[in-house]
């Protein structure tokens, strides 16, 4: 008999909405006081806080009970915030790489474009919509706080999780950084391919959530040594399942159109790898398509080929299956139920979707 319920994945996502959806009508009138002319943030922030997989989330939880931490609302409320960090992130993504979508909708800069355009207001919409793309990230990042320390947990525990919290966010920032960097060098190594990767999303999308739930719930330091042991290759492994599906996903799953990774240029390990083992001709037409704005379907085509034929994509998917290896004995040291839940998310972070 299974140890835990295939619905423990649901259960939580969807207190983590009911959660986040709590948050803001709590917020609506503390904006609503400073002025009506605020309404669209609310809207847009819901629009943005909807859906989705909340992974962070979901290991901060399990990173709780699996340190014998009980089941509670205040845990959620807790595990929820870091769904505000990760819209932070977002927002501030989209206007660093000029996305156009999000999740199938139009990115917060290009939907505060529009605004200001449909209301004929003075100055550049772009530039309208980008200021507030970033005053919205910037309150996604304060406001994860408040409902962190909101959450009803006690001051032990949320004094115990603030040093994985600050290395959390510093982590995240600094991975941004590194991307950006790579992306204006024109990208470089694997090895640096892959530090963007672990630094920008795999500590801060399993890791970190991980032990952030430890620490709340008193987590002895071998538990968390596992956590990382789990977090660190499953983190990396669902970073190369996105970047391929950057380029190969199906645009109904990725809720951007399809290839919009090769119209940003982004400099991940799937084309560092490709770069490596491209033949003079094949890195001729990866250097005319990769980070053109306007690549139409036969430029997306022809990248595809060149990744498909150099084996980057192959190598890419063997890699991934290594670390998501990795990660699954890792989890075989956690009690149940957490176990079976963590084995779950592995798969689900990891599955190929295309």
């Amino acid at each position: 008999m299974p140890s835990h319920s295939p619905l423990d994945v649901d259960d939580v996502r969807a207190r983590v909405q009911k959660s986040i959806d709590a948050f803001l009508s709590h917020q609506e009138p503390v904006l609503g006081t400073v002025s009506p002319d605020l309404a669209p943030i609310i809207d847009a922030l819901a629009d943005m806080l909807t859906g989705g997989k909340r992974l962070r989330p979901a290991f901060a939880y399990w990173g709780w009970r699996a340190a014998g931490g009980v089941d509670n609302d205040a845990i959620i409320d807790a595990a929820a915030s870091l769904e505000l960090l990760q819209a932070c992130a977002l927002i501030h993504d989209d206007v660093m790489d000029g996305s156009d979508t999000r999740r199938g909708r139009p990115s917060v800069h290009r939907r505060f474009a529009a605004l200001h355009r449909e209301a004929q207001w003075l100055g550049s919409p772009e530039t309208f919509g980008m200021g507030a793309a970033i005053l919205l990230g910037d309150l996604c990042l304060s406001w994860a706080d408040e409902m962190l320390y909101r959450s009803g947990l006690d001051p032990a525990s949320l004094l115990r999780a603030k040093p994985v919290l600050d290395d959390m966010r510093t982590e995240l920032m600094a991975g941004q950084y590194l991307d950006l960097l790579e992306q204006a060098r024109g990208g470089g190594s694997v090895e640096r391919a892959l530090r963007v990767a672990r630094f920008k999303a795999a500590k801060y999308t399993i890791e970190r959530p991980l032990h952030l739930g430890g620490a709340l719930a008193g987590a002895d330091p071998s538990l968390l040594q596992t956590y990382s042991a789990y977090g660190l290759p499953l983190g990396e492994a669902f970073q190369l399942r996105d970047d391929v599906l950057g380029v190969f996903g199906d645009p109904a799953e990725t809720g951007k159109p399809a290839g919009d990774d090769l119209r940003e240029g982004k400099r991940t390990v799937l084309i560092a790898i490709t770069l490596q083992a491209a033949t003079p001709a094949q890195e001729v037409v990866v250097h005319r398509h990769l980070g053109d704005p306007s690549l139409d379907v036969d430029g997306v085509a022809d990248l595809r080929t060149v990744i498909v034929e150099t084996g980057a994509l192959a190598e890419v998917e063997s890699l991934i299956d290594r670390l998501t290896a990795e990660a699954l004995t890792a989890v075989g040291a956690i009690d149940q139920p957490a176990q079976g839940v963590l084995r779950d998310l592995a798969v689900a972070a990891t599955a190929r979707r295309t």
